[in-house]
């Protein structure tokens, strides 16, 4: 987000709580569409960020909390070092990820929407934000390929920055497998395609997307519904996805940042450290 957009959700959270004549904490929901900045609701209590804020800033957010409530102001805690006095800006990237149990609801389309799935979060800490959120997937029960095939179903609306993507893991060196469609967008941009898919159930081609994904030659699945069929096709895919353990995003949003993490971890590594070693 741009300087601008968090001053706006400082200015914002400040007006709320002050407003609210809130001592303590206050947990504020926003949307960011074209910099402009929603407001979702406002809580005043703590939420499951606190300790993910505390881990991710070294600053004990609960502990804060706790003594405001009791009377102490930040000013005195700044004075003794325990609030700082500006945002920290850490060194390293902190990503947070929700926790989503489908192996355990067989059946069950991964695609997400406005209900509330999640049943925990993971955090993963880099020195880049691809280590980071490679880090973040794994803990979550995601582990990204180095190497393999990549199999690429997309609506028609995201063809055009599907194929950025395609080249990025292609140039990362994963072969490309796709539905027909998809393959002949990506080949007509002089992208290889090696492996052409056919409709789940149709036996139109050598190979339908579930005996693909069954075969186990399938190592990420990068899959964006869109209409009824799709949307039917689609569910069946992310469904063996699950069933398989073969990581599965259904937003470009989620490849790209995928891509990241396969080749930042690839160039460095990872390291581990405890919280104590970054935070000392």
């Amino acid at each position: 987000m741009s300087e601008a957009t968090i001053e706006t959700l400082h200015e914002h959270t400040a007006k709320i709580a002050h407003a609210l004549g809130v001592v303590g904490l206050i947990n504020v929901q926003y949307a960011v569409k074209n910099k402009e900045v929603f407001v979702l609701e406002a809580n005043p209590r703590a939420s499951r960020t606190v300790p993910f804020v505390a881990k991710a800033t070294g600053v004990p957010v609960a502990q804060v909390a706790v003594r405001v409530m009791m009377g102490h102001s930040l000013a005195s805690m700044r004075q003794e070092g325990t609030v700082p006095d500006s945002t920290p800006v850490p060194a390293y990237v902190s990503v947070k990820e929700a926790v989503l149990p489908f192996s355990r609801f067989p059946g069950v389309d991964t695609v997400l929407g406005p209900e509330m799935r999640s049943t925990g979060e993971v955090m993963g800490i880099g020195e880049s934000f691809g280590i980071a959120f490679a880090k973040s997937q794994l803990a979550a029960g995601t582990r990204l390929p180095d190497s393999g095939q990549v199999f690429f179903s997309l609506a028609d609306r995201d063809k055009v920055a599907g194929l950025e993507l395609a080249r990025e893991l292609s140039r990362l060196g994963f072969r490309l497998a796709a539905t027909v469609g998809t393959a002949g967008f990506l080949r007509s941009h002089d992208v290889i395609v090696d492996t052409l898919v056919g409709k789940v159930g149709l036996g139109d081609l050598a190979i339908d997307a579930i005996k693909l994904i069954t075969s186990g030659d399938v190592h990420m699945v990068v899959n964006t519904p869109s209409g009824s069929s799709a949307h039917s096709d689609g569910a069946e895919i992310r469904t063996a996805c699950v069933g398989h353990g073969v990581a599965c995003v259904t937003t470009l949003s989620a490849g790209f940042a995928a891509a990241k993490g396969i080749a930042d971890t690839r160039q460095h590594g990872w390291r581990v450290r405890t919280l104590q070693e970054l935070h000392a």
